[in-house]
């Protein structure tokens, strides 16, 4: 995969790696913007190009992460960018998954009914974890540090809550999706259509690559910058 620039041309971006589609579309940018260079899509969407350019490079390179770089950005722009990635998640994968979970249970024989309803059920309570995941972090962690970029009291804050509870709580949501993945790919046998379990597979494969990234981001970028905040402004009113 190629390394995003401002320079090139969008298309070529995601024509390197598809998966960037949805992340493209979280900046407000719909599909159809022709032979346009990321710089002038940008531009034309009121887009930080250089945020856009470097969230795109943390999806499609692994090993890609300029921790200082990112830690410039402003910290309500990369909080924007996570609430829309939760709502993809609602409004996009999560459904998305359901029908895929849906038409492999459909697809299976009686005699092979018993095994994938466990599959349906352990996949219906991660999905309840991760809603309680993304809830907890849009009405505590998000709207403290909105809380704190207003420069409020900090030393109350603190009392109720601060970026070394959200470490604490910060579960690793991923997880569970590849024991499910495991079930599907190395133990799950019986009559069923082929074609529905591995679509479900796939799409599984999709939402934790995703989680991994987004995990990433909050943990090695939001965390660090958000408690540098705290620092600063609790030593300002001391």
């Amino acid at each position: 995969m190629i390394l995003i620039t401002s320079d090139i041309k969008l298309a070529d971006a995601i024509h390197s790696n598809y998966l960037l589609i949805p992340v493209v579309t979280r900046f407000g940018i719909r599909l159809g913007f022709g032979d346009k260079t990321v710089k002038t899509v940008c531009e034309e969407h009121g887009v930080d190009v250089e945020f856009f350019t470097t969230i795109l490079n943390v999806f499609s390179h692994e090993s890609y992460f300029p921790q200082e770089r990112l830690l410039r950005f402003d910290v309500i722009q990369l909080v924007g960018y996570l609430k829309k990635t939760h709502s993809y998640y609602r409004a996009v994968l999560i459904p998305m998954l359901d029908k895929n979970m849906e038409t492999f249970v459909q697809s299976a024989s009686k005699s092979s009914e018993s095994e994938v309803l466990l599959i349906k059920n352990f996949f219906a309570q991660y999905k309840a974890e991760l809603m309680a995941h993304l809830k907890r972090e849009e009405t505590i962690t998000f709207p403290y540090i909105a809380e704190l970029v207003k420069k409020g009291n900090t030393r109350q804050l603190h009392e109720k809550y601060s970026m070394k509870v959200f470490e604490s709580e910060h579960d690793n949501v991923d997880e569970k999706l590849y024991d499910l993945k495991n079930i599907l790919i190395k133990y799950l046998q019986g009559d069923y259509n082929e074609g529905a379990r591995n679509t479900l597979i796939f799409n599984i494969f999709r939402l934790e690559k995703d989680l991994k990234d987004h995990t990433r981001i909050e943990d090695k970028i939001l965390t660090p910058m958000v408690k540098q905040m705290e620092q600063a402004l609790f030593e300002s009113n001391a």
